[in-house]
């Protein structure tokens, strides 16, 4: 009897062990929930993948910014430079020899429409005061007007007249006025 028993059991405990075997394998539940942890995990590559090209992209951006902005103080300071006009006695006109200096100017000036200028009118100690400041005025316009012509933003530019005030070269000799007779593109 008790191997009787112990048949019965074996005849029960057997499959149900083999059935237990054969569904050890994963659930449709447990599948799909892998699924969903594979999917997330691609879907954070692929931000972390967009989020380091836009990184990369505002890098390069700051980059080129960066180099634009070097080369735009390096063509200023090249202008710094060559800056000055000179004027004949009791003359406001610019002279043909000084077109390509302002040339260089407003071609700048034109790329660059954030910067400005200052356009200083100078002259030699000849005459009075006040007629010097006029004529200092006048030459400063007469720069102005030129880079203006040659499609420079009026709001770019801006005028002072220093008269006699401020010579560059001192005394009363022709060389010393010829140099003070003059007007000077100053970058902000």
């Amino acid at each position: 009897m008790q191997l009787n028993k112990i048949m019965k059991t074996l005849v029960i405990a057997i499959p149900m062990v083999t059935m237990v075997a054969c569904k050890s394998g994963p659930t449709e539940a447990e599948l799909e929930a892998e699924r969903n942890r594979e999917a997330q995990a691609q879907q954070q590559a692929a931000a972390e993948a967009q989020a380091a090209e836009e990184a990369r992209v505002k890098v390069e951006a700051a980059a080129r910014a960066s180099r634009a902005a070097e080369i735009v103080e390096q063509e200023k300071q090249a202008l710094i430079n060559d800056q000055t006009v000179y004027f004949e006695f009791d003359r406001s006109s610019v002279k043909a020899e000084f077109y390509p200096i302002l040339d260089k100017h407003a071609a700048f000036l034109v790329k660059n429409p954030s910067q400005t200028v200052v356009i200083e009118g100078h002259c030699d100690s000849r005459g009075t005061p006040e007629y010097n400041i006029a004529l200092g005025e006048r030459r400063a316009q007469s720069v102005e007007t030129y880079l203006r012509n040659q499609g420079v933003s009026s709001s770019q530019i801006s005028v002072v007249s220093y008269g006699e005030e401020k010579p560059v070269v001192s005394g009363a000799t022709e060389y010393a006025f010829a140099q003070n007779r003059r007007g000077i593109v100053r970058y902000n």
